[in-house]
């Protein structure tokens, strides 16, 4: 006959494994590297780092050994009486609400980046271009939720995000890599994906290609940054 005190004790041992086993699961653990960028939509060297840096992520091998995760909120401000007022005018604060909406809605990370690479690479005719393959169902859900009260909730988030980075953003872009910051460095943001991978998978072999690295070295270089004390600049 099973005591008492053991049955107690297999109770809590049960709770403890499926408790632990459900915390794995929601903490979603990864091998992978966290790229984190927190950018807004009108600043060039945000666009160009969108277009033409995170494109190596996801049209190469490295997206087996990266996780990718867009923030747009940037250097934005959040008025006492909860107003987004956005460094580049109110269509940035537009652009940035419209992307937290796809973000949201899009849930694979291929096709997140999809659509916002499309938006930053011609935000004048997002409308018409940046909808092609993913149905109107989702055009309808994205401008429901932009039109709606939950495109200023995501923005929030993302301002309380940006907003208690440690240590704090200085400009954007600005890219993490398993929360630590690159800051201006970002010349070697490939070779750092690689040197910090420590999974069991093999590496891609865009880690060890030169043209690549050095084809990152050309490009981020040439990045302009938008600093948080740059004027705004009201429309």
């Amino acid at each position: 006959m099973v005591s008492p005190s053991s049955i107690t004790k297999l109770v809590f041992l049960a709770c403890f494994v499926l408790f632990s086993f459900s915390d794995n699961l929601v903490t979603g653990q990864s091998d992978k590297v966290q790229l984190n960028l927190y950018y807004e939509s009108l600043c060039p060297g945000c666009q160009m780092f969108i277009v033409d840096e995170l494109v190596k992520v996801f049209d190469s091998d490295l997206f087996t050994i990266t996780d990718v995760k867009l923030v747009p909120f940037g250097n934005a401000e959040i008025s006492d009486n909860k107003t987004v007022i956005c460094q580049h005018g109110e269509e940035e604060c537009k652009l940035n609400a419209f992307e937290a909406c796809g973000i949201k809605i899009l849930t694979n990370p291929k096709s997140q980046y999809k659509f916002i690479r499309c938006i930053e690479n011609d935000t004048k005719n997002y409308e018409q271009n940046c909808f092609q393959g993913f149905g109107d169902d989702q055009k309808e859900v994205m401008n429901d939720c932009y039109n709606s009260d939950l495109s200023k909730k995501l923005i929030l988030e993302n301002a309380k995000q940006t907003m208690s980075l440690k240590p704090k953003h200085e400009f954007v872009p600005w890219v993490t890599l398993n929360g630590k910051p690159l800051y201006e460095k970002l010349n070697d943001w490939v070779a750092q994906v690689c040197k910090l991978y420590k999974g069991k998978a093999p590496l891609p072999k865009e880690c060890s290609s030169g043209s690549v690295l050095s084809e990152t070295v050309k490009t981020t270089s040439e990045l302009q940054f938008s600093y948080v004390n740059d004027a705004m600049i009201i429309n």
